[in-house]
Order: structure tokens, then C-alpha cells, then sequence
């Protein structure tokens, strides 16, 4: 499996950080074991959310983790990239004030800044 690429804390909102990450994938067990990797990385395991999606040759994956709502962003955003077999994980550190409907925006952004990281997307 190719290395898992972080870009670290690519932004913050009211005390919020994000971070994302990702890898290519073509699996769920892949998947998984990205997710293990990245939480392997104690700062990553204790995250609030570490919202997720893959669009792999079996078929889409998202995942909330109880950001309710954030992994079909980034599902939205891995197929207007035309990014197969790839995972996109957007980690969450909440800062003490709920964003509303602004988290939606930065999950789209930090998804952004790796699409732009990795050279994909429209």
C-alpha cells in the first residue's frame, strides 16, 4: 500500500482545526488500514471527527464520524475530481464552538487543499 500522505492542520475556525489526509486505496480493508495508520499518530486517534470517503472499484464509502453529514462532502468533491481508488480523511479537533453550517465549508476546504496537494480535480 503507497504511503499515507498528510498534509497536517490545513486550517482553523473558532478554535476548530482541521487537518487532512489520504492515500490511494483499492479496498475497504485498504481503508481501514489508512485509518489505523493515521490513528496511529495519537493526536489523530483523540480527534473529534475523522470524516472519511472513497470512491473505490466496488463502489462509493463515506463516513461521518459523527460529523453528521461531512463525508458526502467529501465524496461530492472525490467525484467531481474523477479521484478513484483514493481515501480522503478530514480530521476534526473542535474548538469549543459549534460552527453550523460553516463546517461544510471547511471539510470543503481542507478536501480542496489535498485535491490541489495531489495535482487532482477540476
Amino acid at each position: 500500500m503507497t504511503a499515507l500522505v498528510q498534509l497536517g492542520v490545513v486550517l482553523t475556525d473558532r478554535g476548530s482545526k482541521y487537518a487532512v489526509s489520504g492515500a490511494p486505496v483499492q479496498t475497504r480493508d485498504d481503508v481501514d488500514a489508512v485509518l489505523r495508520d493515521l490513528k496511529s499518530d495519537k493526536s489523530y486517534a483523540k480527534a473529534t471527527h475523522n470524516t472519511w470517503a472513497a470512491v473505490l472499484p466496488t463502489g462509493a464509502l463515506k463516513a461521518d464520524d459523527g460529523e453528521s453529514g461531512a463525508g458526502m462532502v467529501i465524496l461530492r468533491m472525490l467525484e467531481r475530481a474523477n479521484l478513484d481508488g483514493h481515501v480522503i480523511i478530514v480530521t476534526r479537533w473542535y474548538g469549543g464552538k459549534k460552527l453550523g453550517g460553516d463546517r461544510f465549508r471547511r471539510v470543503q476546504d481542507a478536501t480542496r487543499a489535498y485535491l490541489d496537494h495531489i495535482g487532482a480535480g477540476p
